[in-house]
């Protein structure tokens, strides 16, 4: 269902629309230049945003405040109280880069049409992972340059997806930078940067932990007059469509550094995970826990660890890889090597959430573009055959998964409206697609 602020019509729309409506918008979008719109000489490169949520505003204010000469000009929600308190909050916080108007404010599911066709050089993608590989598509296909949250898909088919839109982003020269803000921050770069030069020795092993609370996204109670594509839109944490589960849409910042460290992706996998505290019909249908080993080449295991439970006296958020030569233990503001080599970081390190933003908008002003879409893919990817494993009792490919996996979790249409609850996944019953 579609909420055009000049009209209450409501439309609803199918899968094959959406793509219909991104192929003529696009078109048009690049005859009015907009795709091309930030030339190197220009003062000012224009930014929209499209989800408008608690990681969206954040997202937005790390943007305006990585460089000089950025302005805020369009935004797009599914819903409208939530874009009206984002841009109630970024009118007091962003200040003069704030330029936004009633015109090129958006609500409803083409949202995301409307802000890449508003005169937008760069725009960030922060709806629920479950829209990104749709939004990403269309936004490479109307030549923007894109920040998107990760992770990029919560299924095989969108996975692919991004993989072709970074390909085809390649072509176009446009920047695509991800928010696995690991990858910008300095101990990361400095500690994968020796493990390449050969400080541990050979990777034989590895350990990935995000084992923690979850305060921070309490579960909503359906409202009476929300249908159920609005309340799990509202709710989209606890439903796998939306969000892959929290192995895929929080653990994947861990597994993103398993690929980075070994150069590599899994080979397969095999998990287990289940719920013991989200048993309340708010909490949806994910679980609350996984554990996957995880086989790289070489004979490589990688272990992972996850879990989202409140009152647990102990958590673990950090990475540890085990070379010929010594170990790396990392997290996100300290880390060192024990070993042949041994070292301490005790270097500078700048707010990584900000330097991401800093380094796309560097690419763009000097016409060198830096695409990360392909890499956060895999590392999606990762975290998506996890979680398939585990629902389902099954070894995992990766070869098997990329090519063969009929997994789509997208709804057949997007409208607000029924639609029915998958039940909580039961290894042994639920069958491997």
């Amino acid at each position: 269902m579609i909420h055009n602020r000049s009209s209450k019509r409501i439309l609803s729309l199918t899968r094959r629309d959406f793509v219909k409506i991104s192929a003529v918008a696009s078109v048009a979008s690049l005859l009015r230049g907009a795709a091309s719109g930030f030339a190197a000489g220009s003062d000012t490169l224009k930014v929209g945003i499209i989800g408008t949520g608690k990681r969206g505003r954040g997202a937005l204010m790390d943007c305006l405040n990585s460089a000089p000469g950025l302005e805020v000009v369009a935004a797009g929600d599914l819903f409208k109280d939530q874009l009206d308190g984002a841009l109630n909050e970024w009118r007091d916080k962003a200040k003069e880069k704030f330029k936004i108007t009633p015109e090129t404010s958006f609500v409803g599911f083409d949202a995301y049409q409307k802000v890449l066709a508003s005169g937008v050089d760069l725009v960030i993608l922060t709806a629920p992972p479950g829209f990104r590989a749709l939004h990403l598509k269309a936004a490479v296909e109307a030549g923007k340059h894109v920040f998107m949250e990760k992770p990029v898909a919560v299924d095989p088919a969108g996975v692919k997806s991004v993989i072709e839109s970074a390909r085809k982003a390649k072509e176009k020269n446009l920047s695509i930078v991800a928010g696995t803000q690991r990858r910008h921050q300095k101990h990361y770069l400095e500690f994968m940067k020796r493990i390449q030069d050969g400080a541990i020795g050979d990777i034989v092993a590895a350990e990935a932990y995000w084992v923690g609370d979850y305060d921070y996204y309490t579960p909503l109670d359906k409202k009476p007059e929300w249908s159920d594509m609005e309340y799990q839109c509202r709710n989209w944490n606890y439903y796998t469509w939306l969000s892959g589960d929290h192995i895929v849409e929080q653990h994947v910042h861990n597994l993103d550094i398993m690929n980075w460290a070994t150069g590599a992706h899994p080979i397969q996998c095999l998990g287990m995970g289940g719920r013991h505290q989200r048993t309340a019909e708010n909490c949806g249908h994910i679980f609350d826990h996984f554990s996957v080993q995880y086989e790289y080449p070489n004979n490589v295991r990688v272990t992972s660890f996850c879990r989202q439970m409140k009152n647990c006296p102990a958590s673990r958020v950090s990475e540890r890889v085990v070379g010929t030569k010594g170990v790396l233990y990392i997290d996100g503001s300290s880390g060192f090597i024990e070993g042949a080599n041994p070292y301490k970081y005790e270097g500078e390190n700048v707010n990584p959430y900000v330097q991401e933003h800093a380094d796309l908008v560097e690419s763009i002003r000097k016409n060198q573009a830096l695409n990360e879409a392909e890499r956060v893919a895999e590392s999606s990817m990762v975290a998506v055959i996890g979680r398939m494993s585990a629902y389902t009792g099954s070894m995992v490919k990766w070869d098997w998964a990329m090519k063969a996996s009929k997994l789509d979790l997208a709804p057949a249409k997007y409208e607000l409206g029924p639609l029915p609850v998958e039940p909580v996944a039961m290894p042994g019953i639920t069958k491997l697609t």
